[in-house]
């Protein structure tokens, strides 16, 4: 099988990267093993949230600038801010032609509300989340928090001790549905994804906005965790049209609502461009010849390999894999790319769970326009992406999709612009 360019990686940054190139006319193939980070997403992208040193950022793209000088190996910073500028004004109508309404500007952080109630700064938000524009200042006096009996992954009373602090008024509500009955027998299948399932169908939305409708008049707003709209997207303005207060949704602990809505609409979009999407594949081995990838061979397609004029290398981290650690090194494993690591295992970790985490900054090397390097030598039709990339802590620094959308379309310009 050939194509113009093979990315290897299902995630954010692989399919931010395909669907680029697929809009560019270019025939593109995704090999993708199955779940990604993405199917954790709580509904807000991240572009920059603290400095290396910990201080808060208010405007990223301030804080990418300072990177330059300050974290010269940081993604970012290897970009540079003006690259980054030009692609973050770009990332919003890439989600928007996938499907995905956001809210968001680069050049200031809002604040979304978090599964336990607390506001965390970040870049976009999916719509129809709560957020603020500062942190602890909601827009209302009192509010109803509606939960589903038996839903083991919403937190109420956690989140209301949260909106007390601020002044705002709670209440709650408990609802159940019949058609819930046959999942609620066992609690494992009690899960976000099978209760939106059932609220797809019509006559269980209509009634769900029948009980909110209840309790709302008493209420300025109404708080209903993201158990809707998993195969649909106007389940939330249906509710809006039958309830008169404004209803928001709150992500839940994962897997959730936004991340596998977000992931779905991402594939439909590549797909819908022209893209070959190989789900449930793994890429096992590669032919380099004179410098250059010529192809590679995946578990499922034995000895038929994928060639390419290009390849994407977006397979993540140590969550997905792209990553392994040994114990005295880290390895990756489809290319054997030199990789970034400190020598000491020592100092791979702190004891601290929250504590920065070393590892976390460990990744495949690159050069400046992100090639693979194998070897201490560029490999000319290589390209990382994503999680993998090295010199960047995704969790403290709160950039993981940031540095996922950003580097992918870095990528995607370097191949669409090469000769």
């Amino acid at each position: 099988m050939k194509f113009d360019t093979v990315i290897i990686g299902g995630g954010l940054a692989g399919m931010a990267c395909g669907i680029r190139i697929a809009e560019a006319g270019r025939s593109c193939a995704i090999v993708s093993q199955g779940q990604s980070a993405i199917h954790f997403s709580s509904g807000s992208f991240d572009l920059l949230g603290r400095m290396p040193d910990g201080r808060e950022v208010t405007d990223p793209i301030a804080g990418i600038t300072e990177l330059e000088q300050t974290t010269p190996e940081h993604p970012y910073a290897v970009m540079g801010s003006e690259r980054c500028l030009g692609y973050a004004q770009r990332v919003p109508e890439l989600l928007r032609t996938a499907g995905i309404a956001v809210s968001g500007d680069c050049r200031k952080n809002h604040y979304r509300v978090t599964p336990m109630g607390k506001s965390k700064a970040t870049w976009l938000t999916i719509n129809g989340y709560l957020t603020e524009q500062e942190p602890g200042k909601l827009p209302f006096k009192k509010v109803c928090i509606v939960n589903v009996e038996g839903f083991l992954d919403f937190y109420p009373e956690f989140i209301a001790e949260e909106f007390r602090k601020y002044g705002v008024a709670c209440c709650f509500e408990t609802i159940n549905f019949p058609d819930l009955e046959h999942i609620r027998k066992n609690p494992s299948e009690m899960r976000s994804a099978n209760i939106a399932r059932v609220f797809d169908h019509e006559k269980n939305l209509e009634a769900l906005a029948d009980k909110i409708r209840k309790v709302a008049p008493e209420c300025d707003a109404v708080i209903v965790p993201a158990i809707i709209g998993i195969n649909r997207n106007d389940s939330l303005e249906v509710l809006k049209s039958k309830v008169n207060v404004p209803i928001y949704l709150l992500p839940t602990l994962p897997p959730s609502i936004p991340g596998i809505r977000a992931q779905q609409a991402l594939q439909h979009c590549f797909r819908a461009l022209g893209g070959e999407y190989f789900l449930g594949d793994t890429v096992r081995s590669a032919d380099l010849e004179s410098g250059r990838v010529k192809q590679v061979y995946t578990v499922n397609h034995g000895n038929i390999p994928f060639e390419a004029d290009h390849f994407v290398l977006a397979t993540g981290s140590f969550f997905s894999e792209g990553l392994v650690a040994t114990p005295d090194r880290i390895v990756e494993p489809v290319f054997g790319a030199d990789t970034v690591y400190a020598s000491n295992r020592t100092e791979w970790y702190t004891l601290r769970f929250f504590d920065k985490q070393n590892y976390q900054a460990f990744g495949v090397k690159t050069d400046s326009a992100l090639r693979v390097v194998k070897e201490g030598k560029s490999i000319d039709n290589l390209y990382c992406a994503g999680a993998g990339l090295a010199g960047f802590h995704p969790v403290q620094e709160g950039c993981g999709a940031g540095v996922s959308l950003l580097s992918a379309l870095y990528v995607a310009d370097q191949i669409l612009n090469s000769k």
